[in-house]
Parts: C-alpha cells; sequence; structure tokens
C-alpha cells in the first residue's frame, strides 16, 4: 500500500477493514491514546502520486484527518472513534472462510484491554449527552462475549465462533469492556451538558475532507429552501393519495401503516430485490451485480436506524448486508411503534433506495471496479450519503413505483429527516439548540416522533457532521445540471453517473473533475 494511504488506514483501522476491505488489519485495534494519535498524526503525508485527482483527494484526506484529531482532538470527546475501533461486528459478513473470520476476531478481542485503555487516557472531554447517547453502542460491543456457560449466553456471537466467560480472552475482553462502560456513565454522569463545537469548527469540519469552503449561513439558506421544495413535494403526493385531507393528517395514517418488527426485514428484503431489478433496467449504476442480504443491525450499531455494510473493494466477493435496527423488545409498545414507524410501508422503500439500489450497495460494487488505489480507499462520507440520497429523487424521476404516490411522498419524509439534520447539527454546534430542542424540531419537521426524534437530536452531538447526506446531494444536484449545460443532447443519467463514479467517492469539491476527463478508470 501506497506509505500515504498506510497512514491513514492505521488511524482508522475499523473503516480501512469493513469498508475497503484492507484485511491486513484484522484483529487490530488503531491506537488512540494521545501518544498514540501523535505518532499516527506524525506520519502522514509523503511524496505524491502521480494522478493530479488523487494527489488533490489523498491531501484532502490528510488535512482532515490533522483537523479531526490534530487540532480539534475529536479522539478526546467522541467515544464513537473508540467504538468502532473496538466493534467486532464486520468479522460476521462472509468475506473469509468462517475459521479464518473466528481467529481474527478472536485476535480483536485480545487486543481490547489495550484498546480501552487508550481510549480511558484519551476520553476526557465527553459531554454528557453524547456519553447518553452512545452508551447503549458502548454496551453494544460486549454482546456474544457471555456465550456457553454464562448465564442467559446464546453462545452464537457476531463473527460465527462461540466465546464464553471461561474463555480467557473473553474474560480478559469484557473486564476491558466493563471500564470502558463505566468511564462512560462517569461522562453521563458527571460531564458538562454543552456539547457545542462551535460554528467556525462545524464549517471547517464538512469542508475540510470535501475541497470546500462552508459557510454556515449560507448553508442554512440553501437548507431552509430545500426543506420549502420537499415540504411542496410532500404535499403534492398526499393530494394524491387523499385530496382536499390535510398533508399532516396523512402523514399521520401513512406512518401508522408499518410492518412489526419481524416482518420490516422481510419486506426490506422484497424492496431490496425490486431496487436492484429496477436500477438494472434503467442502468442507472453500469456494471451492478452482486447480492445483498437484509440482516438486524448488530447491538453496537444501532446508534443508526439503518445502514449498509458492503462487499468490500479490496476483499473476495460476498453479500453484502443491509443493516436496519429493530427496536429493543423492552422498551414500551408506544415507544416500540414509534420506533416502527420510521419503516412504515411508505418510507421503507425509500429507505432501501437509499442503503441498495441505486444508492451504497450498487455504489459498492462500482467501487470494486476501479484500479486506482486511492480512489478505492479514501470515500468522502458527504459523496457516499450524498449519492444514495440522491439516488433516491432519481428514482422518482425515472419512475419507480409511479403509480403509488407514497413512494414520493416517502421520499419527501426521508429528505425532510435529512435536511432537518443539517439544521438540527448547525443549531447543537453553534449551541442555539439542546437535545430536547432538535427532538422538538424532528418532530415538527420531518414527522420523526418519540424515541427516534430522540436518537436523530441525539446524533448530532456525536456526529456533527451528519448534514453531509443534505450537502452532499446538493451539490451533486448542482454538478449534474452542470453537466446538462455542457453535454447538451449527449447528457443521459447513464452518462452523467458513469463519469462520476469513477472517481469512486470523490470530495464534493473535487466532483467537476467528472466533467473533465479526469475520471476515467485506469488500467
Amino acid at each position: 500500500m501506497n506509505q500515504r494511504l498506510q497512514a491513514l488506514c492505521d488511524l482508522s483501522m475499523g473503516t480501512a477493514r469493513e469498508y475497503v476491505g484492507r484485511h491486513e488489519y484484522d484483529g487490530r485495534v488503531e491506537d488512540l491514546s494521545p501518544e498514540g494519535v501523535r505518532a499516527g498524526l506524525a506520519r502522514l503525508g509523503g511524496p505524491p502520486v502521480e494522478d493530479p485527482h488523487d494527489e488533490a483527494q489523498l491531501a484532502a484526506f490528510e488535512r482532515l484527518v490533522r483537523l479531526e484529531l490534530g487540532e480539534l482532538e475529536l479522539h478526546r470527546s467522541n467515544p464513537l472513534y473508540h467504538i468502532a475501533a473496538l466493534d467486532v461486528s464486520s468479522y460476521d459478513r462472509d468475506y473469509a472462510p468462517a475459521a479464518e473470520r473466528a481467529e481474527a476476531r478472536r485476535r480483536h478481542l485480545a487486543a481490547w484491554p489495550d484498546g480501552v485503555d487508550a481510549a480511558v487516557a484519551s476520553l476526557d472531554r465527553v459531554a454528557a449527552p453524547v456519553a447518553e447517547a452512545l452508551l447503549p453502542a458502548a454496551r453494544g460491543l460486549a454482546a456474544g462475549l457471555d456465550g456457553p456457560g454464562a448465564p442467559g449466553g446464546s453462545g452464537e456471537p457476531q463473527g460465527g465462533a462461540p466465546v464464553g466467560r471461561d474463555d480467557p480472552v473473553a474474560e480478559r475482553a469484557l473486564a476491558a469492556h466493563g471500564r470502558l462502560v463505566a468511564h462512560l456513565e462517569a461522562a453521563a454522569a458527571n460531564g458538562r451538558r454543552d456539547t457545542a463545537l462551535g460554528r467556525g469548527a462545524l464549517e471547517r469540519l464538512l469542508g475540510t475532507g470535501e475541497a470546500l469552503e462552508v459557510d454556515l449561513g449560507r448553508l442554512e439558506e440553501r437548507a431552509d429552501a430545500e426543506r420549502d421544495r420537499l415540504r411542496a413535494m410532500l404535499e403534492e403526493a398526499c393530494g394524491r393519495l387523499q385530496p382536499g385531507r390535510p398533508a399532516v393528517e396523512v402523514v399521520a395514517g401513512l406512518l401508522d401503516d408499518h410492518p412489526d418488527a419481524g416482518g420490516v426485514l422481510q419486506e426490506a428484503q422484497a424492496v431490496t430485490a425490486e431496487s436492484i431489478a429496477f436500477t438494472l433496467e434503467r442502468g442507472l449504476v453500469p456494471g451492478l451485480d452482486g447480492e445483498c442480504l437484509v440482516a438486524p443491525a448488530p447491538p453496537s450499531r444501532r446508534w443508526a436506524l439503518a445502514m449498509m455494510s458492503w462487499a468490500a473493494p479490496y476483499e473476495r466477493d460476498a453479500p453484502s448486508r443491509y443493516y436496519i435496527s429493530p427496536p429493543e423488545p423492552d422498551w414500551p409498545a408506544r415507544e416500540q411503534d414509534d420506533w416502527l414507524k420510521v419503516f412504515s410501508r411508505t418510507t421503507l422503500p425509500a429507505i432501501t433506495v437509499h442503503e441498495v439500489a441505486p444508492g451504497h450497495f450498487a455504489h459498492g460494487r462500482r467501487l470494486r471496479q476501479l484500479s486506482s488505489d486511492v480512489r478505492r480507499t479514501l470515500h468522502s462520507p458527504a459523496f457516499v450519503e450524498g449519492w444514495a440520497h440522491y439516488g433516491e429523487e432519481v428514482c422518482i424521476e425515472e419512475g419507480f413505483r409511479a403509480d403509488d404516490p407514497r413512494f414520493a411522498a416517502g421520499v419527501a419524509l426521508e429528505a425532510l429527516q435529512r435536511v432537518t439534520r443539517l439544521a438540527v447539527s448547525i443549531g447543537t454546534h453553534a449551541g442555539t439548540l439542546t437535545v430536547a430542542d432538535g427532538t422538538a424540531r424532528f418532530e415538527a419537521d420531518a414527522f420523526c416522533f418519540g424515541s427516534a426524534a430522540r436518537a436523530e437530536a441525539a446524533r448530532a452531538t456525536f456526529d456533527p457532521t451528519y448534514g453531509r447526506y443534505t450537502l452532499g446531494k446538493l451539490e451533486i444536484l448542482r454538478l449534474r445540471d452542470r453537466a446538462r449545460a455542457r453535454w447538451g443532447a449527449g447528457y443521459t443519467p447513464a452518462r452523467f453517473h458513469d463519469a462520476l463514479l469513477r472517481l469512486g467517492s470523490p470530495p464534493l469539491g473535487l466532483m467537476a473533475d467528472a466533467l473533465e476527463g479526469a475520471g476515467q478508470l485506469k488500467g
């Protein structure tokens, strides 16, 4: 691996392992102690790479890591960096023989004591709301470690290999896990309540890795305009469904029509097949192939409602996994119902085209076809999420479920949730919104209620750039307008998508290279 890419991957081994497929990182936990981060940052940089686009992308990622871990020292305030480093759920995918994955998982668990020591040493600035929001994910890291011989243990943990409390590796891992949870519980009880990073810090976090200058005031204006456009889209769809009835009443009925906790997975698998077939028929992502399975999210990942774990570029082919977070069975019935409204028969199809096709799954398949190491390895979060979010509206334009206005309504509802994320992230980190205020904003603007609204608002405290969905979509739409103007009658969605995805997951500020011919596949 190029030494500059390796230095970046060394600081984010979990991402490199799961989303890039660099399995030399199997069984390893990055050193996120204060000393380890300083040493890792010192290894960044090196000779330029030959391709100008790849050099610009590599440099943008280096600047972002220096900002996150060097200047802002987010590993000291955000437990998610450490939770991601410890997480063993990636060994659940069938990228290698079961015995090989089980051994890698065991080595990973053996590294937990040192990883937790590093986390406890670093996490000295955790705000109470951040600790509260991430404690369930931290606790979920240990799912499956209470195997045979333990009270209530299932004996079948993530990764496919039973590990019991009588196993010395598991015993030491569980003891370390207990130290991490206790540290976060203390932060939840005693930490400061202020979670704001500040407007300037948020602008730089949004823009640095994207090779963009971000002005939050202008971005707020764009977000408000997008919210108004989406409300009009929702009104139109609701008017087609139930003419003359207020949209808020129509939406309430739509959200109440949802499968039960078990039925969500079954219905999601059916829509998965439908979305892949539609994407293939329309040629929206050239070269789409592969298999996508639907599964309940591992406990350590249930801070997100749904996510994709794709067959990564550098690993052997295997099914990708579309994870859905079910409501917890011990929640009150009302809270479970509020959570399941997220997966209504109106919104689940929109979620699925986002996660599967033409969204994340299809994007992941395209990444496997690239030859550039930079483009296969470095994925702009705003492009990844913006592409999938953009794909929802492409499906409307191309006629997905054209005879059912519920799909357009679902896309509008999902997009309202994403644009509300942008507004709440800005308010949270500018210091003008609390988690309670953010919850109310999601309920008022995004038709998201109860525990789901609280989870969305709390996410802003530890995922400050989760407005990237809307930012990415708006920038892709802006570039599409330029492509249409430049290519004229030669424009087609397939041509635009092919040119754009040849760049992999480019920083938003570098996407225009797709119009200049810099995105050609190499080799």
